[in-house]
């Protein structure tokens, strides 16, 4: 569909949405404790991804997993971007269901099973340095900061770990 998209596909464009848009808003909620603010960055997403389908690499990641940094990385460029919204308590994984049909219900449930035990391989000081990274969209000097450990140590465990998750998922 993203290659179609890129070729200014309309029809593409609005399957890719239906498709795509429960578990991206899904994510958007994840990092943004307002709704109203998801929603907005959900819409920024779906521009980007009309402007950027072309840059789309399927050697690099799944589309899936292209559509999904894009949409955290958004997500976290609005929360840091609004110091306010940082003040608020994050919604936590668990209390969300970014899904519309029962199959998406099961996929998010095999997804978040996966992701949960590959989490739990990691030490529990890395996992939750992870958990804070991805989704409250901490940066790596307010990681460092907040676990009282030095900024290079931080980067180089935020590394290893995700290198290790890569590894667990793949398999």
């Amino acid at each position: 569909m993203l290659l179609a998209v890129a070729g200014g596909d309309s029809a593409a464009f609005e399957n890719l949405y239906r498709t795509t848009s429960a578990k991206l808003f899904g994510i958007c909620l994840r990092v943004l404790p307002q709704r109203a603010e998801a929603e907005e960055v959900l819409q920024e997403v779906f521009l980007g991804i009309w402007r950027k389908a072309g840059q789309f690499d399927a050697t690099r990641a799944s589309a899936m997993t292209w559509l999904s940094m894009m949409t955290r990385n958004k997500a976290i460029d609005r929360l840091r971007a609004n110091a306010s919204a940082r003040a608020q308590t994050p919604i936590e994984l668990d209390e969300i269901e970014d899904a519309s049909t029962a199959s998406e219900v099961a996929e998010i449930a095999q997804d978040r099973e996966r992701i949960n035990a590959c989490l739990d391989e990691l030490d529990a000081p890395r996992r939750q340095l992870v958990r804070v990274a991805f989704f409250e969209g901490a940066s790596y000097e307010e990681l460092a900061e907040r676990s009282g450990n030095p900024l290079g140590t931080v980067k180089s465990w935020i590394r290893r770990s995700l290198i290790k998750l890569k590894a667990c998922l793949e398999r």
